[in-house]
């Protein structure tokens, strides 16, 4: 079973955090829509005849779509792949998007699951981040979708910046709970380099970062969302039992997945590719019936350390069976040699011959896993 990523490079507003790929012009809108059909048909036969099992509609702000053009796409897949009768289908969403003739028209379409970008209940914080929406579209937008039916509803919070007081995240945290949303998604506030917010601190116009704020609330973060019954599934994810996200879970696992539009990433097992990040550009290249993208062949020791770095992150750790068998003993030895340290300082569990980070451990998962990279 294998995904498909639909990236829609259009929002209303330039969050100041975001590095994604993505325009406020949205004039080539059609232009565009007709590119993902079209490379949806050139790249028919990259998926190898898998059954489809996710599609997600990611950005940018895919809910900027009307409900006709979310079927027009999902109508090309249903032409060219076979997609289960079960399939998850998400579409991440802004609250100030979700009115309630938008998700009276989103029930007219194949979605059964919102990704909703909360990020705060606090309207300082919001301004703070340029996001579209204010605290109140935020409640509202998850109540309006839970009353039309939707029960597949998975939110995002950021925590880490200077605004956000221990008192106030605590507050966001237990009002996604309070909601009995099922799924949530947080995030540490980083700086990348060709931000806004980046800019920001460089002018010291912007507090930098505090990094014993992040680990103090991520700590925080996991207490409480175990004492509600939630599963740590993934660094950043949390999930109860029988919510958790099928299509981030297949990239965790390894399984193939296409990437359709502007900048996005496929990945066939053997080999990863992504498309330009230009929107002309590549509204240009697919009306020549080209796909403007660049492609790696990926070498074994590749592949494992892709495999050590997302197999960490999860509940279900790094399985040293399968690096035995699939990249054979000498690795596996390596990898052990190194997770020793790792282990005696009990960030790492082996258990079962699985390595599995503990809760401090998550604090240095990154670091852990560069650790354990074969060069």
């Amino acid at each position: 079973m294998a995904g498909i990523y639909i990236h829609i490079p259009f929002c209303k507003k330039a969050c100041y955090y975001c590095d994604f790929h993505f325009s406020t012009n949205w004039k080539v809108k059609t232009e565009l829509l007709a590119a993902i059909e079209q490379e949806l048909e050139l790249q028919r036969n990259y998926l190898n005849g898998e059954s489809v099992e996710t599609v997600y509609f990611g950005g940018g702000t895919p809910s900027i779509l009307t409900g006709e053009e979310i079927n027009a796409i999902l109508d090309k897949i249903n032409t060219l792949h076979h997609v289960a009768a079960s399939a998850e289908i998400t579409l991440e969403a802004n609250p100030d998007d979700l009115d309630a003739a938008k998700i009276k028209e989103l029930r007219q379409t194949a979605v059964n699951r919102f990704s909703i970008g909360i990020q705060s209940f606090f309207d300082e914080d919001l301004q703070w981040m340029n996001r579209a929406h204010n605290a109140s579209e935020a409640k509202s937008s998850i109540m309006r979708a839970q009353d039309a039916g939707f029960e597949n509803i998975t939110c995002d919070l950021i925590y880490g910046y200077p605004l956000l007081t221990n008192k106030k995240w605590k507050e966001n945290i237990q009002t996604l709970i309070d909601l009995q949303i099922p799924h949530i998604s947080s995030y540490s506030m980083t700086v990348e380099p060709q931000t806004a917010l980046a800019s920001f601190i460089r002018k010291n116009k912007q507090q930098p970062m505090n990094e014993e704020q992040s680990a103090e609330q991520f700590q925080y973060l996991i207490e409480e969302l175990s004492k509600a019954n939630f599963l740590h599934y993934e660094i950043s994810n949390f999930g109860k039992e029988g919510w958790l996200s099928k299509h981030n879970s297949n990239y965790w696992f390894g399984k193939k997945y296409l990437g359709i539009g502007p900048s996005a990433h496929s990945f066939n097992g053997e080999t990863r590719q992504w498309n330009i990040a230009n929107n002309y550009k590549y509204i240009d290249s697919l009306s020549q019936k080209k796909i403007p993208f660049e492609e790696e062949l990926l070498s074994p020791v590749q592949r494992l350390n892709e495999y050590v770095m997302t197999a960490l992150r999860t509940m279900w750790g790094i399985d040293l069976k399968k690096i035995e068998n699939n990249y054979g003993k000498e690795f596996l030895e390596e990898i052990m040699h190194t997770a020793e340290k790792y282990i005696d300082k009990q960030w790492v569990t082996n258990n079962e011959d699985k390595l599995i980070l503990s809760k401090e451990g998550k604090l240095y998962a990154d670091l852990i896993a560069s650790e354990l990279f074969i060069t």
